[in-house]
C-alpha cells in the first residue's frame, strides 16, 4: 500500500487520452458512491439488527418508558444523562414516541445527518480544487465518516454528537452570513459547551460582532433551559461544573481529554486541577492562534477541525462519540515531499477507525500511547503538526517521488497490468511502521477468526497424511520422535522455532530500509502478497498440525495437550492452532533466502540464506508443528507473491543501490575523500572531490558498464543526479541512488565509490 504513490488514478496523465482519463474517473466515482452507500446501509442494519435492549441504549435511557426524561425530578439524579439542560429540553418532545418507531426514525435520521456532514465537508475543501478531487471528495468523506468510531458509537448509543459538528460546518458554506454563522455556532455550543471556543476563533479572525452574537446565542439557549429546568441547570452548571462527573468515571479510557489523561496517570486534587488549567491555557492559546492563521489562509475546514480538537482536549469530558473533529483534521497537508503527504491522513484515519489494540500492542509503555491515541492526535492537530499554507510552494507542487518506468514483459504470454509505477526513494518510516503494525494486526485477526472446528481440521490432517503416504514422503512421525529422543536437538529446535520466525524477516527488512531503500520497496511487496494468500489458506483449509492429531506425535515446545479441551489450555489464547496450511515459517524463510541471495555481497552469506528455509523445514517437522506439505504450501504462496508483483509492477530484477543509499558506499566515499586530502597536503596529487556514486563513470569501460542495453528496457530517471545500472532503471534523489530492476552485484566493490575502483590504465600497469 505504501508502495503506491500514483500519478492520477492509474498512472501518468500524459500517457493516456483525455476520454480514457475521464472514463476512469467516472468508474472510480461510481465505485466510491456504491461503497459509501453500502457502508451507510451496513451501519444502519448493524444497529437495527440488535435486540431492542442493546440498540440506541443512551437514547432509550433518556426517552424510553423509564427514561430520565419521563421521571419527575432532575435529569442528573442518575449518571445516564450527560448532555446539557438545553439538550434535555430539545429531547423532551421525543419521549412520547414509541421505542420501535423512534429507533428506526432516529437511525435513518442520523444516517441523513452523516451524509449531509460528508457533503458539507467535501464542499468546504480549500480552493483551488481540481475537478477530480471535487468529484471524489464527497463519497470518500461520507465513507470515512461512516467508518469512524465516533459515528459508529453515536449510531449504537443513539447520541446527538453529530448535530453540533454539522451546525458548525454549515457556517463554512459560502452563502452562510456572519449572523447565521453566529446563531449556528451558538446553538452548537449550547449542546456541547466546549464549542464556545469557536467564538474565540471568530474574534481572532476579525469577526467580532459574530463572536459576540455567538456568545449571546449560547447564553440565550442556556437561559431558556434554565427557565424551563432550573434545578437541572443548577446541577449541570454548578454542581457538576459543566457536566464533569456525569456518565462514566472521568479517568476511564472513554474520556479522551486532558483531564482524563491526568487522572489516568495518577494525579488528583489541587495539583491536577492546577496542571490542567496551565495545560488547557497553553492548548487554547496555541490552538486558536493556529486555527485563526489557517482561517485567514482560506483553509476554513482545517481551522474548524483545529478548533474542535482544542475543544476536545480542554473539555472536562470528551467521550468517543464526540471525537469527530479529529477526523476532519485529515484535510491538512503536511510535508514537502510527495512521499510524506500520506503520513498524516493515514495516521488520522487509523486512529479514528481502529480500536487501541489494533493501533499498538497492549504492552507496557507502548500500550499507553494506544490507549490515548485520540487525545494525542487531537493535541498534535491543535498545537504541533506543521500544516502547509496555501501560499507555500509545496502546497500543490510537492517534491515528486522518483519512479521506475514499467518495462515490457519478458514473456509474451504474461500480461503486465502496470498497476502502479515502482517508487525508488526511501519510504517514510512512520508510515511504514503504521502500516506494518496494522497489517500484522489484520493478519492476527483473520488468522484468529479462521474456522477452528476440531473435526474439520483433523479431517484435513488425515487428508494430508494420506497424500503424503501416496507420495512416500510421510516421514514426520519418525523424525519427530528422533528429535524428541535427542535432548540437545530438541532444545535447539524449540529455540529456533520460537525465535527466528519474526526476528530474521524483521531484521532483514530493517537493514534493507536503512541501506537499500529501493530494494526494500521491491522486496516487501511479495512478502505482503504472500502473507495475504496464506490467510486465504488459513480460512479455506483449517488444518490440525501433527501435534494435535492424537496420533502419537510429540509437541516438543508446549508439551502434551488435552485434546478433549476445545481450547487446548492457554495455547489458543495466542493464535488459532488450526492455521497451519500453508506454513508461513517456510514462506517467510524462503522470502529471506531469495532476498539474501540477490543482495548479499559474499558467497558465504548466500549459502546461509539458502540454508535458512531448509533448516526451518527440518524444525517445523521435527517439532510436530507442520506437515511436509505445509512447507510446500508456504513456498507456493511466497513464490506466488513474487509472481503477482511481476504482473502488477512490470518486468524487472531485484534492485541494486550503488550510491549513498548504501551505508558501505557512503563510508568508502568518506575514506576516498580523506585519502585525496592527504595526497594534496603531501603534494602528490591535486585535491578533488571524490567521484560521486550518483555520477556515471567516464571512460570506455565505465561507459560500457553504465549504459543500459536496449533489450533490457531500462530507462534512467534522475533527480539530483543520474546513476545507471545494467539492465535496469536508476534514480538518485536526495543522496539515494537506486536501480529497481537490476540484480544485486556479487562483487565486493558493487557499492564502492567509483573513485576507489581501478581504471583501465591502472589495470594495464
Amino acid at each position: 500500500m505504501a508502495d503506491v504513490e500514483r500519478s492520477g488514478l492509474g498512472g501518468s496523465a500524459g500517457t493516456r487520452s483525455e476520454p480514457t482519463a475521464r472514463s476512469r474517473i467516472g468508474m472510480a466515482l461510481a465505485a466510491l458512491w456504491v461503497l459509501a452507500g453500502l457502508l451507510a446501509v451496513r451501519q444502519a442494519a448493524a444497529v437495527l439488527r440488535l435486540p431492542p435492549d442493546q440498540r440506541l441504549t443512551d437514547l432509550e435511557t433518556w426517552t424510553g418508558e423509564n427514561g430520565v426524561l419521563h421521571v419527575r425530578g432532575s435529569l442528573y439524579d442518575t449518571d445516564a444523562f450527560t448532555g446539557t439542560p438545553f439538550a434535555g429540553l430539545v429531547l423532551k418532545p421525543l419521549t412520547r414516541a414509541a421505542e420501535q418507531s423512534l429507533g428506526v426514525a432516529w437511525t435513518f435520521g442520523t444516517l441523513i445527518l452523516v451524509v449531509v456532514l460528508g457533503l458539507v465537508a467535501a464542499r468546504s475543501l480549500p480552493a483551488p480544487v481540481s475537478r477530480r478531487t471535487a468529484l471524489l471528495a464527497a463519497p470518500v468523506a461520507i465513507s470515512l465518516v461512516v467508518l469512524s468510531l465516533p459515528v459508529r458509537n453515536a449510531f449504537t448509543l443513539g447520541q446527538t454528537s453529530i448535530i453540533p459538528v454539522l451546525l458548525v460546518l454549515l457556517t463554512l458554506l459560502p452563502k452562510t452570513s456572519a449572523r447565521q454563522s453566529a446563531l449556528l455556532i451558538g446553538v452548537a455550543a449550547a449542546l456541547q459547551p466546549a464549542l464556545l471556543l469557536f467564538a474565540g476563533l471568530l474574534w481572532l479572525t476579525g469577526r467580532r460582532r459574530a463572536a459576540v452574537l455567538t456568545g449571546a446565542t449560547f447564553a440565550s439557549c442556556s437561559a431558556l433551559a434554565w427557565a424551563a429546568m432550573p434545578h437541572d441547570s443548577w446541577t449541570y452548571w454548578v454542581h457538576h461544573i459543566g457536566g464533569a462527573g456525569l456518565g462514566e468515571p472521568a479517568d476511564s479510557l472513554s474520556n479522551q481529554s486532558l483531564h482524563g489523561l491526568l487522572l489516568r496517570v495518577g494525579l488528583r486534587g489541587p495539583l491536577e486541577l492546577a496542571l490542567l488549567a496551565v495545560l488547557a491555557a497553553v492548548v487554547i492559546w496555541v490552538g486558536l492562534r493556529r486555527a485563526a492563521q489557517y482561517a485567514k489562509d482560506g483553509q476554513l475546514l482545517l481551522a474548524a477541525a483545529v478548533t474542535g480538537c482544542v475543544a476536545l482536549a480542554v473539555s472536562p469530558t470528551s467521550w468517543q462519540h464526540q471525537l469527530l473533529w479529529i477526523l476532519l483534521a485529515v484535510v491538512g497537508r503536511v510535508g514537502k515531499r510527495q512521499g510524506d503527504r500520506l503520513v498524516w491522513p493515514v495516521l488520522v484515519v487509523l486512529v479514528m477507525t481502529l480500536n487501541r489494540t489494533a493501533l499498538l500492542p497492549n504492552v507496557e509503555g507502548v500500550g499507553f500511547l494506544g490507549e490515548n491515541a485520540p487525545l494525542l492526535a487531537a493535541l498534535a492537530a491543535a498545537c504541533l503538526v506543521p500544516f502547509l499554507s496555501r501560499t507555500a510552494p509545496a502546497w500543490d507542487k510537492p517534491l515528486p517521488t522518483p519512479h521506475a518506468e514499467p518495462a515490457t514483459s519478458r514473456y509474451a504470454w504474461v500480461p503486465l497490468l502496470k498497476f502502479w509505477r515502482r517508487p525508488l526513494s526511501r519510504p517514510n518510516l512512520i508510515l511504514e511502521l503504521m502500516l506494518i503494525r496494522v497489517g500484522y494486526w489484520g493478519y492476527s485477526f483473520i488468522r484468529g477468526h479462521a474456522p477452528d472446528e476440531r473435526s474439520l481440521a483433523e479431517g484435513h490432517g488425515r487428508q494430508i497424511l494420506t497424500i503424503e503416504g501416496w507420495l512416500h514422503i510421510d516421514m514426520e512421525h519418525w523424525f519427530n520422535h528422533f528429535v524428541a529422543d535427542t535432548p540437545w536437538l530438541e532444545a535447539s529446535m524449540n529455540y529456533y522455532y520460537t525465535t527466528f520466525h519474526f526476528l530474521v524477516p524483521m531484521a532483514l527488512l530493517a537493514w534493507l530500509y536503512a541501506c537499500r531503500p529501493a530494494t526494500y520497496r521491491w522486496a516487501r511487496t511479495p512478502l505482503a502478497l504472500g502473507t495475504l494468500l496464506a490467510l486465504l489458506g488459513f480460512w479455506l483449509y483449517p488444518l490440525a498440525p501433527p501435534r494435535l492429531m492424537d496420533m502419537g506425535y510429540i509437541d516438543t515446545a508446549h508439551g502434551p495437550q488435552d485434546l478433549n479441551d476445545p481450547d487446548f489450555g492457554a495455547l489458543t489464547k495466542l493464535s488459532n492452532q488450526y492455521a497451519a496450511m500453508p506454513s508461513l515459517h517456510i514462506g517467510w524463510s524462503l522470502w529471506c533466502a531469495v532476498v539474501i541471495v540477490l543482495v548479499a555481497p559474499k558467497m558465504w552469506m548466500k549459502v546461509l540464506g539458502v540454508l535458512y528455509p531448509l533448516l526451518t523445514t527440518a524444525v517445523i517437522v521435527g517439532t510436530a508443528n507442520h506437515y511436509l506439505l505445509d512447507a510446500v504450501g508456504g513456498a507456493a504462496v511466497v513464490m506466488a507473491g513474487f509472481g503477482l508483483q511481476y504482473v502488477l509492477t512490470g518486468a524487472g530484477r531485484a534492485p541494486v543501490e550503488t550510491g549513498t543509499g548504501s551505508a558501505g558506499a557512503g563510508l568508502k566515499s568518506v575514506v576516498a575523500l580523506w585519502a585525496r586530502a592527504r595526497a594534496k597536503l603531501s603534494g602528490a596529487e591535486p585535491l578533488a572531490a571524490p567521484a560521486s556514486t550518483s555520477t556515471v563513470a567516464a571512460g570506455p569501460a565505465a561507459g560500457k558498464a553504465a549504459v543500459p542495453s536496449p533489450a533490457s528496457g531500462g530507462d534512467s530517471a534522475a533527480s539530483g543526479g543520474d546513476s545507471t545500472a545494467p539492465g535496469g532503471d536508476s534514480t538518485a534523489s536526495g543522496g539515494d541512488s537506486t536501480a529497481p530492476d537490476a540484480p544485486a552485484l556479487d562483487s565486493p566493490d558493487a557499492d564502492a565509490d567509483p573513485g576507489d575502483r581501478p581504471t583501465p590504465a591502472d589495470a594495464a600497469r
